[in-house]
This record gives C-alpha cells, sequence and structure tokens, in this order.
C-alpha cells in the first residue's frame, strides 16, 4: 500500500521485491501495526517523506535471507528508528534517537504496509515469544515510546495517561505492575474508553481537560492535542513533569507563567533508541503486557487510518499479511 503525495489515500501497487544490501534482512511481513505518525505522515502534517512511501514502522516479519545476526525464519521486528549515523554526538552519547542523519522506517525507508521489506539487521529486535504476531506489533512503537515517555517520568507515583490508544493503554499496564496510581484522560464522556482503562487497573477515568480529583506528580500526553499541556501543567504537583509523547501536535495555546511556576517542567520525547527496544521488549513478558488490537486486511490500510483519524478505535489497529 503506497502513498504517492500527502493527503491522498494509499492505493495498492505490486512493486520489485526489495533486495537486502550487506548488513540487511529481507522480511516477509506478517503483520504491521498503524501508528499515529502514519497518519501524521498521510496527512501531510509530518513534511519530508520519501515519496513514493510504503508506511508503516510496527512490523512483525519473517527473515527470508540477508544479514548474518538473524537466520532464516528467525521472527524479528522492525522499529521506527532505521538507521543512525553512528558519529554524531548524539550517537556518541547514548542518544542516538536524536541523531540528525537518522533514517526512520515508514518515512525516510519503505515499510512494513507490504508483504516484503528491507531492513538494517542492527536495529531489529527479536520477539518474545508468548506474543502472536498481531499482538507483538504494537509493542514496537506504541509499546516503546510508551515506555520511554514512562521512564521520563521519573519516579512519578501518581501518574496521568491523558490520551489513552494505543500507547497508554499499554503503558498503563506496566505503570501498574510498578505500583503506581494510573489516572486516564479521555475525551469528555467516553464512557466506553474510560471503563476500558479502569479494566487496566487504572485508579481513575475521566475527562483529560478537566482533570482527576487529585494532583498529579506527572502527566504523560499522548493525544496530538496542544490544549491538554497546559490542562495538563494544572493537574500536577510542584516540581511535577508533562511529558509529550508524540511526534506532531497541535499548537499549544498560551497560557499563563503561574501554570509552570513552582518548578514543574514541560518535556517531550523524540523517537527511541536500540537500548529502549531491547529494555522493553524483555520487560513486556514479565508483566505481562497485552495487547488490544482490532485486525486489518493489507488492503483495508486506508479503513485503519480512516477510524484512527476519527478517533474509533479502542487500542491497537494491526495490518496483518
Amino acid at each position: 500500500m503506497v502513498l504517492d503525495a500527502p493527503r491522498k489515500p494509499l492505493h495498492p501497487l505490486e512493486l520489485p521485491d526489495p533486495m537486502p544490501a550487506p548488513g540487511h534482512v529481507l522480511l516477509q511481513v506478517r503483520a504491521c501495526g498503524v501508528c499515529r505518525t502514519d497518519l501524521h505522515i498521510v496527512d501531510g502534517e509530518l513534511s519530508r517523506p520519501k515519496l513514493q512511501l510504503v508506511p508503516g514502522h510496527q512490523i512483525v516479519g519473517e527473515v527470508v535471507s540477508g544479514g548474518e545476526r538473524f537466520g532464516p525464519g528467525t521472527r524479528v521486528g522492525v522499529p521506527w528508528l532505521g538507521w543512525t549515523c553512528g558519529e554524531c554526538r548524539f550517537c556518541l552519547s547514548g542518544q542516538e534517537n536524536l541523531c540528525d542523519r537518522a533514517r526512520f522506517t515508514g518515512y525516510d525507508l519503505d515499510g512494513g504496509y507490504a508483504e516484503l521489506v528491507v531492513a538494517d539487521e542492527r536495529y531489529c529486535f527479536a520477539i518474545p515469544d508468548g506474543y502472536r504476531d498481531d499482538e507483538a506489533a504494537p509493542l514496537l512503537c506504541a509499546g516503546l515510546i510508551g515506555y520511554r515517555s514512562l521512564r521520563s517520568a521519573g519516579d512519578a507515583e501518581r501518574i496521568g495517561l491523558y490520551g489513552f490508544g494505543s500507547s497508554a493503554h499499554i503503558v498503563c499496564q506496566v505503570a501498574v505492575s510498578q505500583g503506581r496510581s494510573v489516572f486516564a484522560g479521555t475525551r469528555a464522556g467516553d464512557a466506553e474508553t474510560q471503563e476500558f482503562a479502569r479494566s487496566l487497573g487504572a485508579a481513575w477515568a475521566g475527562d483529560a481537560l478537566a482533570g482527576p480529583p487529585e494532583e498529579l506528580d506527572a502527566v504523560i500526553v499522548f493525544a496530538p492535542v496542544g490544549a491538554l499541556v497546559p490542562a495538563a501543567l494544572r493537574h500536577v504537583r510542584k516540581g511535577g513533569s508533562v511529558i509529550c509523547a508524540g511526534i506532531h501536535m497541535s499548537d499549544i495555546p498560551s497560557f499563563p507563567y503561574e501554570l509552570l511556576w513552582g518548578e514543574r517542567a514541560i518535556r517531550s520525547v523524540a523517537n527511541l533508541t536500540r537500548a529502549d527496544g531491547d529494555e522493553f521488549l524483555a520487560l513486556a513478558p514479565t508483566v505481562p503486557v497485552r495487547t488490544e488490537i482490532e485486525r486489518f486486511a493489507l488492503e483495508d490500510a486506508n479503513e485503519a487510518l480512516d477510524r484512527l483519524r476519527g478517533g474509533a478505535l479502542r487500542a491497537a489497529a494491526v495490518l496483518v499479511v
């Protein structure tokens, strides 16, 4: 499924089979998660994708050939981070997620809305046992970015998750397993999502803009809604933090300085590192994290994106190839 231009539907296209370069693997795609980042790319909110482009960066595939790290038949995952230079100050300081020359799967590199994909084997992960292909796919971005965001919140005991979708439903399970209290912020009146959050262990679920009945230590904002940032600042204690987990967000409206004062902090989370992936994929089976998914056929990718755009998905959409 190919994107020819922003704000145009994806369309099916028969492409030549990709050939793995040295150090790369050719994968038969089994499943690929549909991420909000894919939607930002298709809708033109991320402005420099390779065109034409095969989107998708939550890929679970089986090694067909190439590389040395994984044998044929091995099941591996391909995340958003597809390549880094290894030479810049960020790469050399353990911050490869900030590499200025980084290349990203399904953006700079063709991704997993396809039957075959090639990937640099150094940036692939072994998929833990116990997960079906479709269940594992959301771990590769929703899980990884969510986990990096949770770590950014430090030792926060009372943590808000605003925008309770693919990432938040995974992070909620991890946070609860760590003994934290989770407060799930949703659209006002979204009783179904609020009940879903409570079923995963959230101590409270309600209107994110209005906020919970007590002060929080930190809030992770997953929804790409800038107005949630000043709202979250109102809900965190002095010294607390607001973490913006998305790659794109609508403009943050102006707000009085008193909301920030008291050593409150706002920060963003960008991309992921391979260390994040290794750590989270080792942790997930021990929780155990369970992913709530809705399956779509590859040719129904536009329907999955439309439902994500309209807020009609409770958790994670996955294309099953």
